[in-house]
């Protein structure tokens, strides 16, 4: 592509969720990276029609060079491409010749493009022939695909987004939309109407239940038994299409009688679930009686034990209703990652073969063998991805390599996770960022090109393909990552093979493999795009598969004919039986522990990270708790706290907050964090290698950990210019990137003499200090030529601790004025007021704003709105806004009493 088209608005997709939105992105060169090119939303795309969320509206902020992998590395060394993949190809030759090919393993990630995905599983079970090829949708989608496949024939999403704005009753179920899909979620919001009602099934109360009608905060791990009840209520209260069932279904007695085994009323689903008896009953006559009812289930479902029976717990409900792939009437599994679906069209799970296509599927191997020219094709499924790393871990996996994908943070008992690659012979990393807690780890690294970088396809939840596109130059010499994998197959011998020369030559070879013998037995189907030119492939507009001669615009509903991909293309009903999680608290400090995301972050923070804004709403790792909970436990708001796993390998030390939409007894944290940005704060450490016997994903929503307050003597804030020198240390420490310096939130449990401590902590002597040891209060500054080149402030309490923006903005090199170095120690200039904790991250919209609003006469969110644009973008901080006007706005400090 010219230098010239380059410099032209690009349409391509969002990065970030299974939304899968349209962005419009303006170009930009390196050294114009901080400020970075202008997006916003693509009003043609159909999947956001030009809405997009806050991370997705500061994409722009996390592109440039900076941060990112610029050349290939060996043992850390900076190397040539030749010689990095020389390595790669000789470690992978080596382990198939002295330990065959079951020696090499590969894990992908749902954030790699299609084209991508592609080459690595032609690569690995095409060529090499190790079937050991896993992805980390395994930790977020598998549960669901398995579903799909036991209830459907293949893994197929039958509906459309469309149909969550039609569906008169709207199930959300384990999905925090609001906070995860934003986008859609405001989709939803807005479909609202007389007659339409929502219920939200959560054991937590979060933003999603905002829009409920009715909210189920049932028990964890019950989700199964609720629904099994649903499926007796249909049965005894003529809630059944019996007439479907008969057509197009088998299996219908048998799970019935399973679910008649576990839960026969309403009462005893009650009791079981821990809700009141009157709101199952509400429940269950609402989806009797709706008959375009849509359940939209998500990581709270999938992420479990028994994560794939919950998801045919939903889908047997539907099909007893016949509401399956009509309009308004489907159950709807919302992807966690932009290419979860992509990923396993192409066969990046383990179980799996390409194109859809099963290792139990009579010819399946040697139709893609013949389609490959390879006799390689592995026999049997491969590892799972925490069966893969127990594999590492015994030294069966001499090569390992890792593509766009954290697992030292992501996957549970994450410390086992680090032993294993930390002894693994090879660990290959491929990453477009260059430091993060698995790149520490890796012997050879590949600067991959990034969002941005680089031309492909992706699909989103609702089976639609859209194009990312390059519209940014590669960072130093990165490469995308089909290409450095066919390099790599060309340097095992396989020259044919991988003889593309763009991403379109990926691309049509997909196609033509998901037409391979395909006479209707599988939906996934992009034969009508196998022939497309490269031009066409440039301007492919969005498009949901089927795509083929019989629907050469693709489809947006399926099954609508009831039938389905199984052989006799009959449905089938799965008998469930409840399984619920075997850990259970024992002890008085012990508790239920779910693990999530929050806001404004995606996955290990190593891209939304990048930018400032993105940080502020939820600046530390935190833990949530029901406020009986803290007194309970003699913990403070504010204060800090420390969860540990009931092995002892795992602990978490974070932020206590009083979240009165915790059930007692449970306690909410991030998965975001890691080492790269806190102490002590990865998540996945506390949860157990527990996995679904059937999907193999982690049960990331439950565990048992213990809590402990941490009686910190004293809190503080630190600033430093941006990559100066450390030598501090603190007993707690996260760092928060700001947008002119590296910032810190330090605690620590002795008292300190900071008269000697903080010249190492500001890198010199300070000019200014401000010390009161009666009430605990520390503050200084350094300046060099009347330039900032420190901050630290101090305090006994953390909620005494000053906003620290406006310091923040100082570190810009600027001399600072007489007014400014006033205000240093004050930590605000002393004629801007301050705005608070923030609450809009799209608007920079702080709480102290919306109180002076309030005291305006702001009476609701709109008005809010108006006056600061604050709930008028994603939407996602109306919960909040709705808080803060539900509490009123207290007089400001010194006003007249």
């Amino acid at each position: 592509m010219s230098n010239q088209n380059l410099q032209q608005p690009r349409r391509t997709t969002c990065p970030y969720c299974g939304v899968g939105c349209g962005v419009l992105a303006t170009p930009h060169s390196d050294d114009q990276a901080a400020g970075g090119p202008p997006v916003a939303g693509d009003t043609s795309h159909p999947a956001n029609y030009g809405r997009l969320c806050v991370k997705g509206s500061s994409l722009h902020e996390t592109t440039g060079s900076q941060g990112q992998t610029l050349y290939p590395r060996v043992l850390g060394s900076r190397v040539t491409w030749d010689r990095a993949l020389d390595e790669v190809a000789g470690a992978i030759r080596a382990a198939v010749e002295n330990h065959g090919p079951e020696s090499v393993a590969f894990y992908l990630s749902g954030q790699l493009l299609t084209e991508d995905y592609y080459a690595a599983n032609k690569l690995a079970k095409g060529f090499i022939g190790t079937p050991h090829v896993d992805t980390n949708s395994r930790l977020c989608m598998s549960s669901a695909v398995a579903a799909h496949k036991r209830a459907f024939g293949e893994d197929v999403v039958p509906g459309c987004y469309e149909d969550l704005e039609l569906a008169d009753l709207l199930v959300l179920t384990g999905s925090n939309a609001a906070w995860n899909h934003p986008v859609l979620y405001q989709r939803m919001k807005a479909a609202d109407r007389p007659g339409r009602r929502v219920v939200v099934i959560d054991p937590r109360r979060t933003a999603t239940a905002e829009l409920a009608d009715l909210h189920l905060a049932l028990k964890p791990g019950t989700d199964t038994v609720l629904f099994n009840g649903l499926l007796v209520w249909l049965a005894d209260t003529g809630g059944l299409d019996s007439h479907y069932i008969g057509q197009h279904c088998n299996g219908f007695d048998e799970a019935l009688a399973a679910a008649r085994a576990s839960a026969f009323a309403p009462q005893q689903v009650a009791e079981i679930c821990d809700l009141p008896e009157q709101d199952v009953v509400t429940f269950y006559r609402w989806f009797a009686d709706t008959e375009r009812t849509v359940t939209a289930f998500s990581q709270g479902v999938n992420q479990s034990s028994a994560g794939t029976d919950k998801g045919n717990g939903i889908i047997n409900c539907h099909l007893a209703t016949g509401r399956i792939g009509r309009s308004g009437a489907s159950p709807f599994s919302l992807t966690g990652q932009p290419n979860a679906m992509g990923g396993r069209e192409v066969g990046g799970l383990a179980n799996t073969l390409a194109a859809h296509m099963e290792y139990d599927t009579p010819g399946a191997r040697e139709r893609i063998g013949r389609f490959w020219g390879s006799d390689r094709i592995p026999e049997a499924p491969g590892h799972k991805a925490v069966e893969l790393f127990d594999a590492v871990h015994r030294g069966e996996i001499k090569v390992l390599w890792v593509m766009g994908t954290n697992p030292a943070v992501s996957l549970p008992d994450s410390p086992r996770i680090r032993e294993a690659m930390k002894h693994c012979p090879v660990v290959i990393v491929s990453d477009c960022i260059a430091r993060t807690d698995t790149t520490e780890l890796a012997d050879v690294l590949l600067p991959a090109e990034g969002w941005g970088e680089k031309d492909g396809t992706v699909t989103n939840s609702e089976r639609r393909v859209s194009r990312q596109r390059r519209f940014l130059p590669a960072a130093g010499e990165a490469r995308p990552d089909w290409r450095i994998l066919a390099e790599v197959g060309q340097r095992l011998g396989y020259r044919d093979a991988f003889r593309w020369t763009n991403a379109a030559d990926v691309f049509r070879e997909h196609a033509r493999l998901s037409a391979l013998d395909n006479q209707g037995e599988r939906q996934f189907n992009l034969s009508a795009l196998a022939d497309l030119t490269d031009e066409g492939y440039e301007e492919l507009a969005p498009i949901q598969w089927p795509v083929t001669e019989a629907n050469p615009t693709g489809r947006p509903r399926l099954f609508t004919d009831g039938r389905f991909s199984t052989t006799d293309g009959r449905a089938r009903f799965v008998p469930v039986q409840p399984r619920l999680p075997d850990a259970r608290p024992e002890r008085v400090r012990e508790m239920i522990i779910n693990t999530g995301r929050i806001r404004d972050q995606w996955h290990t923070m190593t891209r939304t990270a990048r930018s400032p804004r993105l940080v502020q709403h939820r600046s530390e790792p935190f833990i949530d708790l029901h406020p009986d909970d803290l007194d309970r436990l003699g913990l403070s708001a504010g204060g800090l706290a420390r969860l540990a796993s009931r092995d002892g390998s795992g602990d978490f030390l974070g932020r206590v907050r009083a979240e009165p939409g915790q059930r007692p007894g449970e306690v909410f944290v991030p998965i975001h964090w890691n080492n790269q940005f806190s102490q002590s704060a990865l998540a996945s450490s506390l949860i157990a290698p527990v996995t679904d016997p059937v999907s193999g994903q982690p049960e990331s929503k439950y565990g048992v950990v213990s809590v402990r307050p941490v009686q910190a003597t004293w809190h503080g804030r630190l600033l430093r210019p941006r990559n100066a020198p450390g030598g501090w240390q603190a007993d707690y420490w996260t760092r928060v990137p700001m947008e002119h310096c590296d910032a810190w939130w330090v605690a620590g449990c002795e008292p300190v003499a900071w008269q000697r401590q903080v010249t190492r902590w500001l890198g010199g002597v300070p000019d200014l200090v401000l010390e009161d040891s009666a009430s605990g209060v520390y503050r200084a500054a350094r300046l060099v030529d009347g330039r900032l080149q420190g901050v630290l402030v101090v305090a006994r309490d953390a909620n005494d601790l000053p906003d620290v923006g406006w310091l923040s903005s100082l570190f810009d090199s600027r001399t600072l004025s007489r007014q400014e170095r006033r205000g240093l120690l004050s930590a605000r200039d002393v004629e801007v007021a301050d705005v608070g904790p923030l609450v809009c991250s799209c608007f920079g919209v702080g709480e102290r704003q919306i109180e002076a609003a309030i005291r305006d006469g702001a009476a609701d969110v709109e008005a809010l709105g108006r006056q600061l644009k604050c709930g008028t973008n994603c939407g996602s901080c109306i919960p909040e806004l709705k808080a803060c006007l539900a509490a009123g706005a207290p007089e400001p400090a010194g006003a007249a009493s």
